[in-house]
Formats: structure tokens, C-alpha cells, sequence
């Protein structure tokens, strides 16, 4: 099995759906992560995200939309909101597309500060063939490939974003207590475990540190 990360974003200024695109433009709402989606058996979409911001923006978009069947929210800051609403012909046509293949969503799907979406895809090259013929026919709509390899089923998604040396180096100075506060070793102690200099291994974090934070805030 292989997993395909990607980039997903509208073709142009629209929005993959008119109640995403309202909720995204609204600067009182971040969406943060699809945590679960599902095309129902009556051809409507079930959506589980997390969001932060106003809940009462976000709840009065939802009663003015007429895409939306049901909807609640839960928690405080940030919140969960689960959703039943009519799917463009786009959204339709891509969820059909998992359900009728072994085309897996890993989730969460992140949302990226421009609205976008990055999804990580589990599969087969054949499958991913299927998915980039889908992306080549279908109108308002980019796909941006990030990074593609071998799927580990005991590797998380956090190891998929550093190597196995940045692994190595980022697990020895937690052990070593380099994160502990107050900090309990330095980056000469860390150099003479891997066996590389103090500066490499400052490289190093810093690497896996941008990363984390990249993912993070996007």
C-alpha cells in the first residue's frame, strides 16, 4: 500500500461548495480539519470538522444555507460541528469515487490558511492513476501533489513528514531532556549520542521543528 499526500484547491475564485466558500470568506470562522465525511446513501454528505471562532456565525450561515439538511455543534474554542448537507456535482462525483474503490482518506484533512485542502490519500498506484484521471475530467479543480511513498501501517503521519535519521536525532533529545524545561541537555550532548556534529544537529530540529509547525498552523 502507498499514501499519496496532496494539496486539493478550487480552479479559479470559487470554492469547492457554496457553504464551504461562505464559511471560508467569513473572518469570524477558522476551519481547521475534516475529522470524517461520508456519502450517504441518498446521495447527501455527513461531515465531521473542527472549526474555532464565532459557533453563532457558523450556526446562523448553517440555518440561511439552503445546501443544509441538519447540523449541531459541540465544545467551546476550538469546537465540532457535525453536518448533513447536498453535495456540488464535484464533491458528489470524488466521495463516490472512494466509496466505489479502496481509495482511503487518512485523516484528519487539514484546511490551509487560503481554504485549501490537504489530503493524504492510502491506495495502490492503480488506484491513484484512477483518482488523477478523475482530477484531469472534472472543471474547477487543482491538485497539487506533495509527497508520495510506501505506507507504513504502524507509522503515523507525523513520521511521514521527517526522515528516519531527523527521527533518530528528534527522539534522542527528548530522551536526553533537550525539550524539558528547564533544558537538561545541550546540543554537544545530543552530538555524541548520533555521532554527528552540534551544528548538523541543529539543522536537524530545526528542520523537524518547521515542519511540525507548518502542519500545525496549516
Amino acid at each position: 500500500m502507498r499514501y499519496l499526500t496532496v494539496l486539493v484547491k478550487p480552479d479559479g475564485d470559487g470554492a469547492f461548495h457554496p457553504l464551504g466558500g461562505e464559511l471560508t470568506d467569513d473572518p469570524s470562522i477558522k476551519r481547521r480539519a475534516i475529522h470524517y465525511i461520508e456519502l450517504l446513501a441518498d446521495d447527501t454528505v455527513l461531515l465531521f470538522a473542527e472549526a474555532s471562532g464565532s459557533q453563532e456565525q457558523y450556526k446562523q450561515i448553517m440555518e440561511e444555507s439552503p445546501h443544509v439538511i441538519s447540523f449541531l455543534t459541540a465544545g467551546e474554542d476550538p469546537w465540532m460541528a457535525v453536518s448533513q448537507f447536498e453535495p456540488t456535482e464535484t464533491v458528489r462525483r470524488a466521495l463516490e469515487l472512494q466509496r466505489e474503490s479502496l481509495l482511503v482518506i487518512d485523516t484528519p484533512i487539514r484546511f490551509t490558511s487560503d481554504g485549501h485542502l490537504k489530503v493524504t490519500y492510502l491506495g495502490t498506484n492503480e488506484i491513484f492513476r484512477t483518482l488523477y484521471e478523475y482530477v484531469e475530467d472534472t472543471e474547477y479543480l487543482m491538485v497539487e501533489i506533495l509527497e508520495t511513498g510506501d505506507y507504513e501501517a504502524n507509522e503515523s503521519s507525523f513520521s511521514r513528514m521527517i526522515t528516519s535519521r531527523q527521527e533518530e536525532i528528534l527522539e534522542t533529545a527528548v530522551d536526553l531532556g533537550y525539550y524539558s524545561e528547564p533544558r537538561q541537555a545541550s546540543l554537544e550532548d545530543i552530538s555524541e549520542v548520533v555521532g554527528i556534529t552540534p551544528g548538523t544537529v541543529g539543522e536537524h530540529l530545526r528542520k523537524v521543528e518547521e515542519r511540525v509547525f507548518n502542519e500545525m498552523v496549516h
